[in-house]
């Protein structure tokens, strides 16, 4: 979690998936996951409404890894340019008061 220091002033990149992905494109995604230096961690969320992959990064301030990060991943996903993926620094995550973090 981004309470550990090691993680702490990361963030994530948030693929978000309809039900309908599931059976088709999860395992290929989830198989597509990148690791470099600047990855540490992984995780897929499986929910009723829509699953999620989500690649933690090491450093949220650290720009150009974390958009070479989401750009290597998008284009390995098979995402067209103009799919948008959020990236979430885990600080905002962690102090926001909904559901839903605000994407970088």
């Amino acid at each position: 979690m981004w309470e550990d220091n090691r993680n702490k002033r990361g963030g994530r990149w948030l693929v978000s998936l309809a039900k309908q992905q599931r059976h088709i494109e999860l395992d290929r995604l989830w198989l597509e996951t990148e690791y470099n230096r600047e990855v540490c961690g992984a995780v897929v969320n499986i929910r009723t409404k829509g699953d999620k992959i989500a690649v933690w990064t090491s450093e949220a301030e650290n720009q150009a890894g974390v958009l070479h990060i989401g750009h290597v991943y998008k284009e390995r996903l098979g995402l067209s340019s103009k799919t948008i993926i959020g990236y979430q620094a885990h600080a905002d995550t962690a102090a926001k008061s909904n559901s839903l973090a605000k994407n970088k």
